[in-house]
């Protein structure tokens, strides 16, 4: 049996103190728990794990909050082999996991950020190198990218959609070249948020597009089957961009450029020979042409 169930099993009122205490402490110094690091953390573990786990729990979105960051402390400051021990980062996985299912974006926003360093205990990167021969197996990036992707599909909050963005980049490069297994789903979420605008500051698109840009890096082999409407969806977007007159003039260089960007990786994976039609071609600014681009006649 785990050392922190043991604890919560002969101690509760200790146990319930603790927990005062991290609420006390964290939530109004700020500080306190998130002092202590490595290898000061390890000793504590048992008394500030079950606390931190409870507040994960707790009905009030702020409590919550507050449990995920010391959580992300914990897994941050404690050995990876001490995690793993007791199958203590399992459980911390399973509670944080079940988060996923939350609408509150303040309290999606830690938790993505937590599972990204607690992958890393769990289990290596699917863009590790396999020396062997076994084919990649899905993992846990696999299930959280595979909830995150449903998730954006069917988000229409903006604070929700931008949260996912900011950190669906990390999560595609931390997958490597096994993004493949999520392709089909990866292009609906990625062009489908191209096309809703993000005012002021358009955090999302842009996200999005880097998004896209690892994605084709890692999957350049299956991306030729996939040009024709990540270009048209590209080149949309550019005419949009460039006709909104609500953005800023630096705003809309960096929309334009990363999506130009995306364009030149498309052209490479294609070994040159991704084709645009003249008339869509005419109705971008010259800012946008690409010298890679062959422009095909109809």
């Amino acid at each position: 049996m785990m050392p922190f169930f043991k604890y919560w099993n002969h101690n509760n009122s200790s146990f319930l103190m603790c927990v005062c205490v991290c609420v006390c402490v964290l939530g109004w110094g700020g500080v306190g728990c998130v002092q202590v690091t490595q290898p000061f953390l390890s000793p504590l573990l048992p008394r500030l794990l079950p606390a931190s786990l409870l507040l994960t729990d707790h009905y009030k979105p702020e409590n919550c909050i507050l449990g995920v960051r010391c959580l992300h402390h914990i897994v941050l400051n404690t050995p990876a082999a001490e995690l793993r021990q007791w199958n203590t980062a399992e459980v911390v996985y399973e509670a944080l996991f079940k988060h996923l299912y939350t609408t509150d974006a303040a309290v999606i926003q830690p938790i993505l950020w937590c599972l990204l360093d607690l992958l890393l205990v769990l289990e290596k990167p699917p863009c590790t190198p396999n020396p062997s021969s076994s084919p990649r197996k899905p993992c846990r990036h696999d299930d959280v990218l595979r909830l995150m992707l449903t998730n954006m599909e069917a988000e229409h909050k903006v604070a929700l959609r931008r949260v996912y963005a900011s950190a669906l980049p990390l999560y595609v490069d931390r997958m490597g070249v096994a993004i493949c297994r999520h392709m089909r789903r990866l292009d609906r979420v990625v062009l489908g948020y191209l096309e809703v605008r993000d005012p002021s500051e358009e955090r999302s698109r842009l996200k999005v597009l880097r998004a896209l840009q690892n994605m084709i890096r890692f999957a350049w082999p299956r991306m030729t089957s996939r040009a024709d409407v990540v270009l048209r969806s590209l080149l949309k977007f550019l005419l949009d961009v460039s006709s909104d007159s609500d953005l800023d003039d630096s705003l809309k260089q960096r929309l334009m450029s990363e999506a130009t960007l995306c364009i030149t990786l498309m052209d490479c994976c294609c070994h040159g020979n991704l084709q645009v039609r003249t008339n869509m071609l005419s109705l971008l600014p010259s800012s946008c042409v690409l010298l890679n681009v062959v422009v095909a006649e109809t």
